[in-house]
């Protein structure tokens, strides 16, 4: 099994239909923190089941909701397809989009099911798709050093404050007899230091990395937010873009 087949199928990663809820509904506030204007254009790769996409959709000028998974798309085009603002796209999709044409991209919760190759290639697609100066949001990174068990209070802590609790403890103990534990076993999840993924966006031609608040209810994890390069005039006269 692959991470692609486990968000396919079904899985008990949400201990309860609140924890949901409560979960997208603090992700879409974090994404409409960076959207640059009402018109802007917006990518949102891995998007999951974004039960509060329509929340976003409101506060820009396009969403495009990308997922790998057959089956979510599915329950996204079920969930939004009334919403004229919303797209829902398969990352094929998404490589076939103009370049250029996205003002926001915001990937969470996403790089740590992706190797390192494949974080570099999508660094790249997302740099293509980006308009000159436009931003790209990277969330809910894992350092190296921040354990399951840390996860695992902070659920609880958000379960607390959120009336899920007894929720939350019955759905550890499921996760922890569950395919997602082994999947995490067997294939791991990449993880990076503030310096490595620094690093490997600022290589990848973005300019003023920075790490911001975390997305989610999560803390110990990062958030970082870098721009593509604005366009300037070449020697020569003709536009072109600053390079990274």
């Amino acid at each position: 099994m692959s991470w692609r087949d486990f968000w396919n199928g079904e899985h008990a990663i949400y201990v309860s239909p609140r924890h949901k809820l409560l979960h997208y509904r603090q992700v879409a506030a974090d994404v409409i923190r960076h959207i640059p204007s009402p018109d802007a254009v917006v990518l949102d790769h891995g998007c999951g089941e974004a039960l509060s996409a329509d929340r976003v959709a409101a506060q820009c000028g396009k969403l495009y909701l990308c997922e790998a998974a057959p089956s979510v798309r599915e329950k996204l085009a079920a969930n939004f397809s009334h919403i004229r603002k919303i797209a829902v796209v398969s990352p094929e999709e998404v490589a076939a989009l103009e370049d250029a044409s996205l003002d926001l991209v915001v990937a969470n919760s996403l790089i740590q099911y992706l190797s390192r190759t494949e974080l570099s290639d999508l660094l790249a697609l997302w740099r293509e798709k980006l308009k000159p100066g436009g931003r790209l949001v990277i969330a809910d990174v894992i350092p190296p050093d921040v354990s399951p068990l840390t996860d695992a209070s902070q659920l609880l802590a958000f379960a607390w404050r959120g009336g899920f609790l007894t929720a939350a403890l019955a759905g550890l103990v499921r996760t922890a007899l569950s395919d997602y534990r082994k999947l995490r076993a067997e294939l791991g999840l990449a993880t990076y230091t503030e310096g490595e993924i620094t690093l490997l966006i600022g290589g990848a031609g973005y300019l003023a990395v920075e790490r911001q608040p975390n997305f989610g209810h999560n803390p110990h994890r990062m958030t970082f937010a870098a721009r593509r390069p604005p366009e300037t005039p070449d020697l020569d006269g003709r536009d072109g873009i600053v390079p990274g």
